[in-house]
């Protein structure tokens, strides 16, 4: 079965700005979807144990290798068997949630989802990546330059050397403006990039959908 995975890795909750605009794109979503809450369920960092079982002989691995390869396994299944993703990751001090790394540190594998010399069996699929951060970091403002996690994500999730996902990325911004009186005045223009993320993420979904159905 086809479905939409959707990875989350806010610790917010319901308060997350990153969550309410992927709960946009869930609205407007037709079809089945499996979500994982990384906040809520963390998958263990990679370990010494999940990388020599890799490169070891099934009959050959310790109780620690067989089970670190079993979370592996889960997880990279889960990611093949999708036909679109949502990746709700929010900027935490320039970078993204360690939870959401760990997730990737899992499903990275050379020969399953990254192929040496060729592409990954996921390329090409759409996903949408949604972040959330409380400054602004485009160009022109003052935290230029300092944005880790969009980039790095774009990188990694789209190049064509790794998954080599068809990645579209929608932003809310200026979020610390609803609570940091030093930012009030920024407040219209959260507001206004929070609106636009929202219209973006349903018309996303909208297209994924067209696509689907073809």
């Amino acid at each position: 079965m086809s479905y939409l995975l959707h990875i989350d890795s806010s610790a917010l909750g319901e308060a997350s700005f990153s969550r309410q605009v992927a709960q946009s794109f869930r609205d407007q979503w037709e079809g089945p979807v499996v979500h994982r809450d990384l906040a809520a369920s963390p998958v263990p960092h990679l370990s010494a144990a999940g990388v020599t079982a890799r490169v070891t002989e099934p009959a050959l691995h310790t109780p620690e290798q067989a089970k670190a390869l079993a979370i592996q396994d889960e997880l990279i299944d889960e990611l093949l068997g999708a036909s679109a993703y949502l990746f709700t990751v929010p900027m935490y001090n320039l970078s993204m949630p360690s939870v959401f790394k760990a997730w990737l540190d899992q499903i990275i594998v050379t020969g399953r989802t990254m192929i040496s010399g060729g592409l990954s069996p996921v390329a090409g699929r759409p996903a949408v990546l949604i972040s959330a951060r409380g400054g602004g970091y485009g160009p022109g403002t003052p935290n230029e330059g300092f944005d880790y996690v969009v980039p790095t994500l774009e990188a990694v999730l789209g190049h064509d050397h790794l998954l080599g996902l068809d990645v579209t990325t929608v932003i809310s911004e200026l979020t610390m403006a609803t609570t940091n009186p030093a930012m009030s005045s920024l407040l219209p223009l959260h507001e206004a990039s929070l609106a636009a993320a929202h219209d973006k993420a349903r018309t996303l979904a909208t297209t994924f959908g067209k696509q689907r159905a073809a």
